[in-house]
């Protein structure tokens, strides 16, 4: 995308594409951080999962995954993945309290469905936003879930300080790369947890894997990779 265009797409937004000033700024571990933003957001319908895109660069949007959102009180909260290599991560890892940005009207598909009773979410740094957002929800409406989450050695401690329950961490090697190892998940094999809700994201290599050996058990499968290793900008 050429710079004016951005500039052009903007400007015709107005409203439907706000101004953002960041109130807070965490860092919950060296690769994971979380910022707290304010502004006039009373518009927008924030559901379960839908992203937010957010102009990294004179040519280039990201999309992300509010962790929690109040219309009322003006304020959304986004957890960022810095890791370390790309417009996204570098603009994230530079904003503090203060500094502004515009957001997109939250879109995307539904992922959340209330009539399910159980719920197994898959993911990675990637999917923290979206683990935050549904787990009151599963919490209020009684359902059963479980998040499996493939995580670096430094960010194995996030999920927990997120207030995060029910979580099995991997570690990021081939675990989810290989269907036989997925099919040998204790999950998979209790008969508790048969007709169970998958909702995949993170890594399309990992999410193509696992969705291949959830469909081979019929069961239902939801999946969006956020990114892939080579491509930038999924």
């Amino acid at each position: 995308m050429k710079k004016w265009i951005g500039d052009a797409m903007e400007s015709l937004m107005g409203s439907r594409m706000p101004h953002m000033q960041v109130l807070t700024t965490e860092y919950l571990s060296p690769e994971i951080k979380r910022i707290r933003f304010s502004g006039a957001i009373s518009a927008m319908n924030f559901e379960p999962g839908h992203a937010v895109a957010i102009r990294v660069s004179d040519t280039e949007y990201r999309n992300y995954t509010p962790s929690y959102s109040d219309t009322t009180a003006g304020l959304v909260d986004i957890i960022f993945h810095l890791h370390g290599h790309g417009p996204g991560s570098d603009l994230a890892n530079r904003l503090q309290t203060g500094d502004s940005l515009r957001i997109s009207m939250p879109r995307g598909w539904k992922h959340y469905d209330p009539t399910v009773r159980n719920q197994v979410v898959f993911g990675d740094e990637t999917s923290l936003g979206l683990a935050s957002i549904l787990f009151p929800l599963f919490r209020a409406n009684g359902h059963r879930f479980q998040f499996l989450l493939e995580l670096e050695e430094c960010n194995r401690d996030v999920p927990a300080r997120l207030g995060l329950e029910n979580v099995s961490i991997f570690p990021k090697s081939q675990a989810f790369r290989d269907e036989e190892q997925i099919r040998a998940l204790s999950l998979l094999r209790d008969p508790d947890w048969r007709g169970t809700h998958y909702l995949l994201t993170g890594n399309v290599t990992s999410v193509r894997t696992f969705r291949n050996v959830l469909r081979e058990q019929r069961h239902t499968v939801r999946s969006q990779g956020y990114w892939l290793e080579g491509k930038m900008g999924l």
